[in-house]
């Protein structure tokens, strides 16, 4: 069984094709340069987070990495918030027992929330990007 839905556009039909489709994502090869964009993104938020011990900016670097990342590469948004999401409580971990930076535990857990504002910015990216391709599409449409 296929993992794709079935095309049911008419033969004659033109299909525009979203931003999201398999055909239009890099090769696996390239699609390690976003992880490791996403993996420093992240210690850059984890820095924040144990630099600064703001939760608000550490969401809002959260939000706004995910983002970028979910409408650079929209297939898969989870991902980024995963990658992104794990670096603060890895950093706060790190800064505790590594470099014995004084941390409570309350800010080990609260360090874990980081991925509700990533959720909301990798899938706002994402639909970001499938609009962009959407207008874009229908401007050469248009045009033509």
């Amino acid at each position: 069984m296929s993992d794709h839905a079935p095309n049911l556009a008419p033969p004659s039909s033109p299909v525009v094709q979203s931003a999201t489709e398999p055909d239009t994502v890099l090769p696996q090869r390239s699609q390690a340069w976003f992880y490791v964009l996403a993996v420093l993104l992240g210690a850059i938020t984890g820095f924040a987070e144990v630099a600064l011990s703001d939760l608000l900016v550490t969401a809002f670097c959260v939000l706004a990495f995910c983002m970028l990342l979910g409408f650079l590469r929209p297939r898969r948004p989870w991902r980024w918030v995963v990658v992104i999401g794990i670096c603060v409580p890895v950093a706060r971990l790190f800064a505790a027992k590594v470099v014995h930076i004084y941390t409570e535990r309350a800010q080990i857990y609260e360090a874990f929330l980081a991925f509700m504002p990533g959720i909301a910015g990798a899938y706002s990216g994402h639909f970001l990007r499938r609009f962009w391709g959407n207008v874009m599409a229908g401007l050469n449409k248009t045009r033509t």
